[in-house]
């Protein structure tokens, strides 16, 4: 940022340089303080800037434009930063919200955000990087406090900023505190290093997102002192003092808008953040548009082209202009009245989208088989029903101790049961086909593996809106299932639809359609 002129009565003109876009266009703006902007090419600024040294009747020109914008009290700022087309309206119930100011097409980025603060989960620490959120096999450790990890000295040194103080706490107390704790204390050190506004296009603050705190059950208050008082034993003393209330109010934004990273391979979730203007984007079960972790790029050797890790909200159809932006909180594999309950609990509001209200696919997800117009009575249903809830309970155990024969035997006796009940797009046998087929493809069995994905896939298409990204990469995996099955036709059918739907969710520069476009399926 290079100044060029500073007046009580000339507003502070800034030139700054930064990388373009090839497909957008830096201008020169001259802005009148009460009025509309005047716009000129770059070019016109380029020249006179590359003419300075060799021509003094274009620098006199220049010096004479700039005095005129100086008694026309208007400043000059050439910048490639434009505002994100949304802006903050009243949604009636539902509180505040954002909507686009101008029509979005699908797989446009409607704004990308990086995080105000954000942490890698507890039970993944060791396994992904502390900067980025990929997944890395032998990361680098930090040599103090020994508990980030990266992928390399590259992450390392973009970590630096947010981790240091983090570090030096972790080595005072001898351990790291849970995620909760660290995100807060992570978002207090960012507080009071940039205030609670770290940029022109943050939309609101954390001092106005709600704490949902007076809705909190008991048992939720009580865990949530517990990690009030994990924080002050974290927090250094050296730091500014900060008050329990402010505190307490973090950790209630932080519950009710923490937005969960996901894994770039698939939907499990490997760390958690704090985004403001996320936060104001509402619920839908049926959205408008998806959330995705751009893990960003720090792989240049020229750190001025690294990108950051952000979350990009991308349009999954058209957006006309003024209409409210939406996303889904919860996965929609839920029947309606499950749905409700988890947003109840979770973000403390009553869902009445349409979905919702009228049920909609509560059926083909409760479905069951008709055979010849005869349908199961509805004792046989429930005795089934219990007998799938219980065997997943097993399943799941036999999964994370890694016995995977059990676990291929207990889905075997499940489906047994439940294929003469439950019809193709029953949740509770879409579940344990999921599981089935995942085991069975790590254990090299990719026929069966091949015939389960399938039909999880034909349950899915049924349930999904067309442009997810949970149906995307289920469409990935099983086009490599396939692949190694020997069904390659099949294989690049499905690897081709799981594009079309990944260029939409996660955009062509993602890693994850990167990778599949490389890929020898594709």
């Amino acid at each position: 940022m290079h100044q060029l002129v500073n007046s009580s009565v000339f507003s502070v003109t800034s030139v700054q340089v930064c990388h373009v876009p090839h497909d957008e266009h830096t201008q020169l703006t001259v802005k009148n303080t009460p009025g509309a902007p005047a716009t000129f090419s770059i070019l016109a600024v380029l020249l006179t800037v590359c003419c300075l040294s060799v021509c003094s009747s274009i620098f006199s020109r220049a010096v004479q434009f700039l005095l005129q914008l100086k008694r026309s009290a208007v400043s000059v700022s050439v910048t490639e930063e434009k505002m994100d087309p949304v802006e903050v309206f009243a949604a009636g119930e539902k509180g505040r919200g954002l909507r686009v100011t101008k029509e979005m097409s699908a797989g446009e980025v409607v704004f990308a955000e990086a995080s105000f603060a954000a942490v890698v989960l507890d039970s993944l620490s060791l396994q992904v990087c502390h900067s980025c959120f990929r997944r890395k096999v032998n990361p680098h450790r930090c040599a103090q406090c020994k508990f980030a990890h990266y992928c390399d000295r590259t992450c390392q040194r973009a970590a630096w900023d947010e981790h240091k103080q983090e570090c030096s706490a972790i080595k005072q107390i001898g351990k790291a505190p849970n995620e909760n704790v660290r995100l807060v204390a992570r978002i207090l050190w960012r507080i009071q290093k940039d205030t609670g506004l770290v940029s022109d296009a943050q939309l609101t603050t954390l001092d106005l997102l709600q704490d949902h705190l007076s809705q909190m059950s008991s048992e939720d208050l009580k865990e949530l002192k517990v990690d009030v008082q994990h924080f002050y034993n974290y927090w250094p003393k050296k730091s500014k003092p900060v008050g329990e209330d402010y505190v307490t109010h973090l950790f209630g934004v932080m519950n009710c808008n923490g937005f969960r990273l996901s894994d770039q391979r698939g939907p499990q979730a490997v760390g958690v953040g704090l985004f403001p203007n996320l936060c104001l984007v509402n619920h839908d079960c049926w959205p408008n548009c998806s959330v995705i972790l751009n893990p960003g790029n720090q792989t240049a050797l020229d750190t001025s082209l690294h990108s950051k890790s952000r979350i990009e909200l991308r349009a999954l159809g058209k957006i006309s202009e003024g209409e409210e932006l939406t996303i889904s909180y919860v996965d929609f594999l839920n029947v309606s009245k499950d749905r409700q309950q988890l947003l109840k609990k979770q973000y403390y509001f009553d869902c009445k989208c349409e979905h919702c209200s009228s049920g909609i696919k509560d059926e083909l997800m409760t479905a069951v088989r008709d055979t010849d117009g005869h349908k199961p009575s509805a004792d046989v249903v429930k005795a089934v029903t219990d007998f799938s809830l219980q065997a997943v309970v097993k399943i799941e155990e036999a999964r994370t101790e890694g016995n995977f024969h059990e676990v291929v035997k207990l889905c075997r006796e499940c489906l047994e049961k439940q294929d003469p009940v439950f019809g193709d797009t029953n949740l509770h046998l879409l579940h344990v086909l999921s599981i089935a087929s995942e085991v069975l493809s790590l254990m090299h069995q990719s026929s069966e593996a091949a015939g389960y994905a399938q039909r999880v896939l034909d349950g899915y298409t049924k349930l999904y809106p067309p442009y997810n990204a949970q149906l995307g990469m289920t469409l990935m995996r099983a086009g490599v299932t396939h692949w190694h099955a020997g069904l390659i036709e099949t294989a690049h059918s499905l690897v081709c639809r799981a594009y079309a739907i990944l260029i939409i969710t996660h955009g062509a520069h993602h890693p994850v359609t990167k990778d599949l476009e490389a890929s020898k399926f594709s």
